[in-house]
């Protein structure tokens, strides 16, 4: 799998600081609680030693998903993104056409989407459906509650 995985500035620095923590703070402190572990004597009844390989496992995987997305990151800098088109990066505010509830997303990668945050995935139904569209545009969204219609109000790149 080589595809790019875009991703803010803000982003990336954040998968990389929790590398960082899961190499340097979470790999040594569960070596440490296995060794342990194993001086307690038999380990086919040792819950310490489960538990503690169990995470060791949880930490391995997910250090080798985060240096695969490190790897193929594609890092956008949103300041010097700029224009009228919604595109990766882009804070956009939208009105339900339903309800006039206004709302403003950040358009960002997959890891670093938290709706209540304001931080929108760039995979997301409405993200996808609001790519290239520009101020006065409405999109069409089929949501689990059913299909809505927003209008694009803003589009800016902070």
């Amino acid at each position: 799998m080589s595809d790019k995985v875009p991703m803010t500035k803000l982003g990336h620095e954040r998968l990389e600081e929790e590398l960082r923590r899961l190499k340097g703070v979470e790999r040594p402190a569960i070596v440490k609680a296995i060794a342990e572990a194993r001086e307690h004597g038999d380990l086919s009844e040792n819950a310490e030693y489960h538990a503690a390989r169990e995470k060791q496992s949880f930490v391995e995987g997910r250090v080798q998903e985060l240096e695969d997305k490190l790897s193929r990151a594609e890092v956008i800098d949103v300041a010097a993104l700029k224009g009228t088109h919604i595109k990766f990066g882009a804070t956009v505010s939208v009105v339900d056409e339903d309800t006039d509830d206004a709302v403003t997303y950040q358009i960002v990668g997959e890891d670093e989407a938290n709706i209540k945050a304001g931080l929108l995935s760039v995979t997301s139904p409405l993200a996808r459906a609001l790519i290239n569209k520009t101020v006065g545009d409405t999109v069409e969204v089929t949501t689990p509650k059913g299909s809505r219609s927003y209008e694009v109000t803003n589009v800016s790149y902070l």
